[in-house]
């Protein structure tokens, strides 16, 4: 009898370590994947000034030669802005914002 129930607690836990070690391969992949999600999403992105047709972000009036993170098309232009914020203002009334845009 101590003979099977020793059996089966030397099984059971063969079973348990070989199952535990499989979730260590999967977690170490799942993090490494969160890893790469997250060096892509908090990457800067920037673009050359040569791209756009604006001398000025429209929102704020900085010189898009000190750095473009975000783009939009409108009425046939690129323009090249400093921050997603920048873009976002834009966007909810480009017409106001235009003229400041300094289109080239």
């Amino acid at each position: 009898m101590k003979l099977l129930i020793t059996t089966s607690l030397l099984m059971a836990s063969l079973v348990l370590l070989s199952c535990g070690a499989n979730n260590d391969k999967t977690n170490t992949a799942s993090a490494d994947t969160a890893q790469i999600a997250i060096m892509d999403t908090t990457a800067e992105k920037t673009y050359a000034v040569s791209l756009v047709n604006n001398k000025k972000d429209p929102t704020c009036g900085m010189p898009v030669t000190a750095g473009i993170s975000d783009t939009a098309h409108y009425e046939k232009n690129i323009l090249g802005f400093c921050s997603v914020e920048c873009k976002n203002e834009f966007l909810k009334n480009p017409k106001a914002n235009l003229a400041a845009a300094e289109i080239k």
